[in-house]
């Protein structure tokens, strides 16, 4: 068990879309790209790895009218063959006001390593909701699919975050989320349990172009992959 984020159902119409936002001839446009160790590949809580460390990758490009492509890549361990996650995404961020922003796209999961590793891929639309304060930056998050982990199930996420700033170069970030399925013929969480909520705290910093995270998290989920933890991460990106 892991993550979830009509346009689309496979890997072909997204390639499809990101390749004509690379090839626009009249788009400007930034590449970047990163690269990130980190302890444990957790997300909403529960251990995409089995609890063990993860090499994660991607590469993105951002255009001027707010359009962005991109693809990112981690090891993971849910327990088979499968040995490798591979996203891809496009979407459009944009200022409301100085104030408040939105973040909109589709992403695109796809799992490789055995010969039915691909029978988990599935689609996600997302929306984001940013506000800048004085007090720090929150947002309000959303994410749903019609076909969780290619089961069929819609599956929704809801997230609330916020950080602030300690001091210059020091962030703490909390947030809190829900996962809810809402097809509990199709996946159950825990015996009958149709949702789980997860918190998490981050103190982030950087040094000489690294970026550096150390989290503390849990879920009520009853199982080892899902239970408190400290997660450490270490990130560069590079613009190109």
């Amino acid at each position: 068990m892991s993550k979830s984020h009509i346009f689309c159902t496979s890997t072909t119409l997204i390639t499809a879309i990101i390749s004509a936002l690379i090839c626009s001839a009249t788009a400007h446009a930034d590449w970047s790209a990163n690269i990130s160790a980190v302890s444990d590949y957790t997300f909403n809580g529960v251990s995409q790895t089995q609890n063990d460390p993860a090499l994660q990758g991607g590469v993105d490009k951002a255009f001027s009218d707010g359009f962005y492509a991109g693809t990112w890549a981690s090891n993971v361990d849910f327990g088979g063959d499968t040995n490798l996650e591979w996203d891809f995404y496009v979407g459009r961020y944009q200022t409301i006001t100085e104030e408040v922003s939105i973040d909109y796209g589709i992403a695109y999961y796809s799992y490789h390593g055995g010969d039915d590793s691909s029978a988990g891929n599935y689609p996600e639309l997302y929306t984001k909701f940013g506000y800048a304060s004085d007090y720090g930056n929150s947002e309000l998050n959303f994410w749903y699919t019609w076909d969780y982990f290619g089961t069929g199930a819609k599956h929704a996420i809801a997230m609330v975050a916020h950080t602030f700033e300690l001091a210059p170069n020091h962030n703490i970030r909390a947030s809190f989320d829900v996962s809810n399925s809402l097809d509990s013929d199709k996946w159950l969480w825990q015996g009958n349990d149709t949702s789980f909520y997860h918190y998490r705290v981050a103190y982030q910093t950087s040094y000489k172009g690294f970026d550096f995270e150390i989290a503390a998290e849990n879920t009520n989920l009853d199982f080892d992959t899902a239970d408190e933890r400290i997660v450490f991460g270490i990130a560069r990106t590079f613009s190109f």
